[in-house]
């Protein structure tokens, strides 16, 4: 492995309360010093941070990659490539793949798919449920074993709760975190946006935030009951902010998660006939943007997802309610936060927290932090680079996104990946 000396950077790593200027020094895929010079450090390679910021690498836990199963939409190979180009040096790829992630052999698959890609840190999510069919529970210890950090039954709904039920302490007796994206579907009413102003405007299927927030509420109940570690993922609506609140004030052994689009689009964004800002969750009303921004500064919301879901362009046409839900966001990751920064919504430590040391806390990992002897996972950005989200600068197979043609600043200069360099901003 290559010794890599990293100089002149801003470097902050919040699990380490560190923000000063200095130097990193990386060897054997290590991270070796922090600030400390060493005395006969010989680097193969050097890097002058110099008006750049250098922070631990992202992890991101929701990733679709499309493959294996949907290659169309995108692959393991493409979706890496844009994950790496965001800083996102981790990722957690939900079950909902096709073959399912039910088996061992399909968590090998990835894995092996993974390492050929280039990205080993592809972090696996198994089934709740075999096939996700929300009936039979899945060999949880096994996937386990098998190397996936937690169980999920992604968006699809279960039978009833005496599954989930079952599921929770199946899981908290093999110390696993379970993932739970909070939808009482039984209320969905087959929705495609909020139930609110947009929709009755445009005679569309609302869901309502009682979706949601009646499922969170069923759902702490039962990790208080099992008390299993209860992640949520995705939440929308001030409903499940203060439901979330007030639980972790009772002490119920939970964390949660925001998309980051969550955190800057409202049904008032929305352009009418334009399938980019048809996701699920659905965008919510101004009050519940500015609940959950106040969630995440007050740490109520522990860490920002992209919820990245690439999609062909069929998936994409036709009428509203028919095309596909889901944005292509791991690129507008890194810019989308630091708009929060500049919002003073909140400081530059804490959205790197909220996307490396928080997630790496929820999944139990050695990771998202610049600490000595962990892997040297680092992400380099210069916060003031201005881009266009266009086809020249765009990595990733979907071009589905509701910011195409808009230019962000902030742009990542420099992704390692234990210690390998795997993006340079050409």
């Amino acid at each position: 492995m290559k010794k890599i000396h990293i100089t002149n950077g801003r470097i902050i790593d919040p699990a380490n309360h560190i923000d000063q200027t200095g130097s990193l020094y990386i060897a054997d895929g290590k991270i070796l010093s922090v600030l400390n010079p060493i005395a006969d450090f010989s680097a193969d390679i050097s890097i002058d941070a110099t008006n750049n910021i250098v922070c631990p690498g992202f992890i991101d836990l929701s990733v679709r990659l499309r493959d294996p199963g949907q290659t169309h939409k995108g692959t393991l190979q493409s979706e890496t490539i844009a994950a790496a180009s965001a800083g996102v040096t981790g990722l957690c790829l939900p079950p909902d793949t096709q073959p399912v992630i039910d088996t061992q052999a399909v968590t090998e698959l990835i894995n092996d798919k993974a390492e050929k890609a280039n990205y080993s840190q592809v972090y696996p999510i198994a089934a709740l449920t075999y096939q996700l069919a929300g009936k039979e529970l899945s060999s949880m210890a096994t996937l386990k074993q098998a190397g996936c950090v937690a169980v999920s039954n992604a968006n699809a709904p279960l039978a009833n709760l005496l599954v989930l039920r079952r599921a929770m302490e199946y899981a908290s007796s093999h110390n696993l975190l379970v993932i739970l994206h909070p939808e009482e579907h039984s209320l969905n009413n087959n929705g495609c946006t909020h139930e609110g102003f947009f929709s009755t405007r445009y005679g569309l299927p609302g869901i309502p935030e009682a979706s949601e927030s009646i499922a969170v509420a069923q759902y702490l109940e039962l990790a208080r009951l099992t008390g299993c570690r209860l992640h949520f993922s995705q939440i929308s609506c001030k409903a499940a902010v203060i439901k979330i609140q007030q639980a972790k004030k009772y002490g119920i052994n939970i964390t949660a998660d925001v998309a980051i689009h969550q955190l800057h689009l409202t049904e008032n964004d929305i352009e009418p006939f334009n399938s980019s800002y048809h996701v699920i969750p659905p965008f919510r009303t101004t009050k519940d943007l500015q609940k959950l921004r106040e969630g995440l500064a007050n740490g109520t919301i522990n860490a920002i997802c992209s919820d990245h879901q690439p999609h062909d362009l069929d998936a994409k046409l036709g009428a509203f309610p028919e095309t596909e839900p889901g944005i292509a966001s791991v690129e507008t990751l890194l810019p989308l936060m630091l708009c929060l920064v500049e919002d003073n919504t909140i400081t530059l430590s804490q959205g790197i927290a909220c996307l490396s040391q928080n997630p790496a806390s929820i999944l139990g990992i050695n990771s998202g932090a610049l600490t000595p002897g962990f892997n040297a996972d680092v992400c380099i950005f210069n916060a003031a680079l201005s881009w266009a989200v266009n086809q020249q600068n765009w990595k990733s197979a979907g071009l589905n996104t509701p910011y195409w043609g808009e230019v962000f600043k902030g742009r990542v200069t420099h992704t390692l990946q234990s210690g390998k360099i795997i993006y340079t901003l050409e």
